[in-house]
């Protein structure tokens, strides 16, 4: 499983960040950025619940999507 944002959705709430700092963060200028969208196995069923809990649903696992979102701390998410 992979995790994938919507930055259209994203008002930078931070709940995924405060759930999983491990795979989100947010840049400088309080945008999303995903650390690791590589979610292992044993991981999976937590990070349903970190993506359930974004209040606007900008979060979610995806299964099948090839990584193309920004990754890395130094990535910034596009400007809305």
């Amino acid at each position: 499983m992979r995790i994938k944002a919507d930055f259209d959705l994203c008002e930078s709430n931070a709940i995924c960040v405060g759930m999983a700092p491990d795979f989100f963060d947010l840049d400088d200028n309080d945008y999303l950025v995903i650390l690791d969208e590589q979610v292992p196995a044993e991981r999976e069923e937590e990070m349903r619940q970190v993506v359930a809990s974004c209040p606007r649903s900008a979060d979610s696992p995806d299964p099948t999507r090839p990584p193309s979102w920004p990754t890395a701390p130094s990535a910034t998410s596009p400007a809305s």
